[in-house]
């Protein structure tokens, strides 16, 4: 290893492994090949490498494998289960990672697992963060996510050269409150997806030109960054994922479903964020659940009958 924490981060010795290359991942990932560094993925399906391996990328065999012959390893996986067998199975990230280097979840997961993650690193004198991002594909292509960041505050900065070549980052406190803010973020996003989805529902039954509807509210209280992300894809009817709807089911369900053992202080009530989850449980019911969250509108319209 040539650059462990907390030793300079440079493109020419630092090793980065990436594991999870779906819509999101392989754009963050080309970044980083873009901007000079070495980069090892592990992909379950090896296929799904063959864009990142044109660009430069080595294929690994395994996590394991992987966390060996790297100094950083971002994974950014679907579900906080596939974090736990990536990272802390057997075989996993952690069980091949060497001292001081560093394991980085982007994924959105769970604060819970996100502790539990840095406490076995550091057992094996190791750290981590979790880093859970905002910004959908379109951040992630344009290197414009919002990165919101918890852990070990000096590994964060560390961290930061590559960090600010896929967006801006943001420490938010101990190891897990990474994961908090992203089920905060959610909840707004959600909100605001909502209420882009009712408006557009709204101003098409009242006779209005959807697009004039949204070029007239957008520089008022009602624009958003949702709006500026989704309105147009929603017009369109362009429903390809930068985040599968599904996930937001995952997500909201982390703020509103889930009370672990020794979290029960940090439960809150939260009857939008629930309506909001039920809603997107409603995409995945119709059969939309692999459909990009701003499909959230289809609902809308079943519901109104179209």
């Amino acid at each position: 290893m040539t650059t462990p924490y907390p030793n300079p981060i440079t493109p020419a010795k630092t090793r980065i492994g990436w594991i999870g290359i779906g819509v999101m991942g392989a754009a963050m990932a080309s970044r980083l090949i873009s901007a000079g560094y070495s980069l090892t993925v592990y992909a379950r399906n090896p296929s799904k490498s063959l864009y990142l391996k044109s660009q430069g990328a080595q294929l690994s065999d395994s996590p394991v494998e992987l966390a060996r012959s790297t100094d950083v390893v971002f994974t950014m996986l679907g579900h906080p289960s596939d974090v736990r067998s990536i990272v802390l199975e057997n075989n996993g990230v952690l069980s091949g990672l060497n001292p001081n280097c560093v394991t980085v979840d982007m994924t959105s997961s769970h604060p819970v697992l996100a502790r539990e993650i840095f406490a076995a690193a550091r057992e094996k004198n190791c750290w981590s963060v979790d880093a859970p991002v905002s910004g959908g594909d379109i951040g992630a292509r344009e290197g414009r996510l919002a990165i919101l960041a918890g852990g070990e505050r000096g590994v964060v900065e560390w961290l930061s050269p590559l960090f600010d070549i896929m967006g801006k980052v943001t420490y938010v406190g101990t190891a897990g409150s990474g994961q908090s803010c992203k089920i905060g973020n959610q909840i707004v996003v959600g909100a605001n997806l909502i209420g882009l989805s009712e408006g557009l529902v709204f101003a098409e039954r009242a006779g209005l030109d959807t697009r004039q509807f949204m070029e007239a509210v957008r520089g008022g209280a009602a624009g958003s960054m949702v709006m500026e992300l989704f309105g147009e894809r929603v017009i369109e009817r362009d429903f390809r994922p930068g985040g599968f709807a599904e996930y937001m089911v995952k997500d909201l369900g982390m703020g509103v479903d889930v009370v672990e053992e020794d979290d029960h202080e940090r439960v809150v009530a939260l009857p939008g964020a629930a309506l909001c989850k039920q809603l997107f449980s409603g995409m995945v019911a119709n059969g939309d659940g692999k459909l990009g969250t701003q499909g959230l509108i289809t609902v809308i319209e079943r519901i109104n009958g179209k």
